[in-house]
């Protein structure tokens, strides 16, 4: 598996390298006023392009090699491989579309993710098949059409997910490496080799994306990015509790609790606003926390002070997402621990959130 992952890693860094060059004109055609902005002059937003070559090269090379000769030990055949591709392949080109043209509504995107969902439960058999629910589990052995239309609509959701998180140099990508490797040990703990090389490979693939990303902002991963990430975490997480019943479903639900959560507080936010839920805004706990936790850099000019401190808003993100990223890994069997820790990284979340609101942040975070 490992020799996957060095292929990912490397196909990775040289693609993002590539892109980068190839769409650095482009990036001049990019929106200025945005909220969302943070960075100064034009960057190219098609890393995602990089990162999905990356993985699928990985994702490729386990039924190629034994063909040429050389056991990986991972079970995976060319129709599986596949399927893989073609649910990566819709949000990863839907994404890049919409980096490259800025004309794709939010509904288009939402359908593209939806029918991506349907793809995995049509060509890899992805259902959610008991959620530790009284009654509830009952109801999904009765009618799987149930747990079918759960796992479209995670895989629908979680690529947005991550899109709402992927605002500063590093933020996404770096908890997208996290959550991977979690499910790379989760996996490998229940002896899918499979699953555990494909998030193995991901998290590779988006090393080398970071390479580029972190610290020096030279190239944004995108909506396609976001939407690779997201689709592939969404896919894996989905078929790991489906085939092994000793992972607790809410494994999966803490694992991805950030930006599951940061995009259900998001929307609830707005709604009692007054305003619809797909529509931006600079008020994410990340913006929040750029503009009043994150103090201002002394650099010798301002691409140079912002760039410094864009690169200072991440870690704070990261080491929220390692509270629910952590006990997911620690407590994968125990229902009744993860849903407390759930609870608690929601109770954190919003006190954190209020706490740097209302001006009110401790000293110490501020330092």
């Amino acid at each position: 598996m490992l020799l996957l992952a060095f292929f990912s890693f490397v196909v990775a860094l040289v693609s993002v390298l590539w892109v980068r060059r190839q769409f650095r004109r482009h990036a001049a055609h990019y929106p200025a006023d945005m909220p969302q902005r943070f960075h100064h002059g034009s960057v190219p937003r098609v890393g995602g392009v990089g990162v999905g070559l990356g993985w699928l090269v990985g994702l490729w090379l386990i039924p190629v090699l034994p063909w040429l000769g050389r056991n990986v030990g991972v079970p995976l055949d060319w129709v599986e491989a596949a399927g893989y591709t073609a649910v990566a392949g819709l949000v990863l080109g839907v994404g890049v579309y919409e980096d490259v043209s800025q004309r794709v509504p939010v509904r288009w995107r939402l359908v593209c993710s939806a029918l991506a969902g349907v793809m995995a439960v049509w060509l890899l058999g992805a259902q959610v098949t008991h959620l530790a629910l009284p009654g509830v589990d009952t109801l999904l052995a009765h009618w799987p059409v149930l747990g079918m239309a759960l796992a479209v609509l995670a895989i629908a959701g979680l690529p947005h997910a991550f899109n709402l998180i992927d605002g500063y140099n590093g933020l996404a990508g770096a908890v997208t490496v996290l959550i991977a490797l979690a499910l790379a040990h989760v996996s490998i703990q229940v002896g899918d080799r499979q699953l555990a090389a494909l998030s193995l490979c991901l998290a590779a693939a988006t090393l080398g994306f970071l390479v580029w990303n972190y610290p020096g902002g030279l190239v944004f991963a995108g909506d396609g990015g976001a939407y690779l990430w997201g689709g592939v975490i969404a896919v894996i997480t989905v078929l790991l509790v489906q085939r092994h019943p000793e992972v607790s479903p809410w494994f999966a639900l803490l694992l991805l609790l950030y930006p599951v959560w940061e995009t259900a507080f998001s929307s609830y936010r707005r709604w009692t606003r007054g305003r619809s839920a797909g529509t931006a805004d600079a008020l994410h706990l990340h913006q929040l926390v750029y503009r009043r936790l994150v103090r201002a850099m002394l650099e010798p000019d301002e691409a140079a002070a912002l760039l410094a401190r864009n690169n200072r808003t991440a870690p704070y993100l990261v080491s929220l997402a390692t509270f629910s990223i952590v006990p997911a890994v620690l407590f994968w069997q125990s229902t009744p621990t993860l849903v407390a820790f759930c609870v608690l990284f929601v109770v954190g979340y919003v006190a954190l959130y209020l706490m740097i609101v209302r001006f009110k942040t401790p000293g110490w975070l501020r330092r």
